[in-house]
């Protein structure tokens, strides 16, 4: 705060400032995960993976919570009014994406009319998770939060309730949506950075509007050190295998991967600074252009960095090489869990180091809830280790290989 002050930017409110740190706090992981090798590093691609997603989804939950409070006055019931807030919204946006996705495995599982064809079946996937999105937006909860909770319990039980043929269909179509969208969001930040009406503002003084970016890039750097680094301290502490611990090399890939700023930071940025689309107040324009030059320089330069650090700091089979034709068709056959399928040759299964690591027997939450889902939870909802035979379903050939 006192930073801004010095460079003698117009004043911006307490929410403003607080509003800044959820806005930061989105990350991007997409260039450091699509060099990592989900196989041979399953703990680092899942913490890379599962941060950048939650990060995303909490930054839009904590930046709802500090709009909707008058922070011009600050008390310390306004502080836990705030706090109370955002466990409400990640709570209850939270319950819904799991209501909605155990609903889809059920109607699936168990009427007639969502089974043995590829079209209901892709259909009742899509509007069910349509469906979540829609009801936190009625409820003004975080549709991102719920969209994410329900996609989890849709994988989890849903996507292996359907026939193969469904599954196929539902993993290429959501790949290719997603592949769509995501080259739409970044063209649209790179078209609406060529916006010249917001730059008006800041000709006078681009000294200035470099060193705001400038402070903001720096304190994502020493934020990001000050959140992995003690955390991965702790988590080490905790675990008694030398493998299961995250070394310091895997720390330094954690803490640049969340380097990188994406769309939800200049949307965030633009609900905050902006009326309409636009703002007339130099203060906010500058923020706007700050937001704007800290995502692209951290998706450019970070990201074009990425692939050399991370062969530098992890072993070379850890990094993930152009795919060839036989592992294109793994995923299909052999549903992304391990190749059990060659192109040429016999039929040998090799289960894959994700495989090997949630068989691995330990005592932990992880170990209880598969109890649990295994005694309760797939009986009622299917799912993969559910084992009465479907006809056409993939269960059955899979049901072997996660007994």
């Amino acid at each position: 705060m006192q930073l801004f002050k010095k460079l003698d930017i117009p004043p911006l409110e307490i929410g403003d400032y607080l509003a800044i740190g959820a806005i930061f706090s989105a990350t991007d992981s997409v260039c450091t995960l699509q060099v990592l090798n989900q196989d041979e590093t399953p703990l680092l691609y899942s913490l890379v993976f599962g941060e950048g997603v939650v990060n995303d989804a909490t930054s839009v939950v904590l930046f709802n919570a500090i709009q909707s409070f008058d922070l011009s006055h600050i008390s310390s019931t306004t502080v836990l009014q705030l706090v109370g807030n955002f466990l409400y919204l990640f709570v209850t946006s939270t319950m819904l994406g799991v209501f909605a996705g155990l609903l889809s495995a059920y109607v699936i599982k168990k009427l007639y009319f969502g089974r043995h064809s590829t079209d209901r079946e892709v259909a009742l996937m899509i509007l069910m998770a349509y469906l979540s999105y829609m009801l936190a937006e009625l409820f003004y909860l975080s549709a991102i939060l719920t969209v994410f909770f329900c996609g989890i319990v849709m994988s989890h039980y849903t996507w292996h309730n359907v026939t193969e043929s469904s599954r196929i269909t539902t993993k290429h179509a959501f790949a290719t949506l997603s592949f769509i969208a995501e080259i739409f969001i970044f063209l649209y930040v790179g078209m609406d950075a060529l916006d010249i009406e917001k730059w008006k503002f800041v000709r006078t003084s681009p000294g200035k509007s470099i060193s705001v970016s400038s402070i903001l890039l720096g304190l994502v750097l020493v934020g990001r050190a000050a959140f992995v680094f003690p955390l991965s301290f702790l988590s080490n502490l905790t675990k008694k295998s030398p493998h299961e611990r995250i070394e310091f090399k895997q720390q330094v890939t954690i803490w640049w991967a969340g380097l990188m700023r994406g769309a939800v930071s200049v949307a965030l940025a633009y609900n905050q600074f902006t009326r309409s689309g636009h703002t007339q107040l130099r203060g906010n324009a500058i923020m706007i252009t700050s937001t704007i030059s800290v995502v692209l320089f951290s998706n450019v330069v970070f990201g074009l960095m990425t692939k050399p650090l991370v062969r530098l700091l992890l072993p070379s089979n850890a990094v993930s090489e152009p795919s060839s034709p036989k592992s294109l068709l793994s995923p299909l056959l052999g549903n992304g869990q391990g190749s059990d399928v060659e192109v040429s040759g016999p039929i040998i299964p090799r289960p894959t180091s994700i495989r090997m690591l949630l068989s691995t027997p330990s005592h932990t939450v992880h170990h209880y809830w598969r109890k649990f889902d295994d005694a309760f939870m797939r009986p009622m909802f299917g799912g993969r280790g559910f084992t009465p035979f479907v006809p056409g379903s993939p269960t059955e050939r899979n049901a072997n290989l996660w007994r």
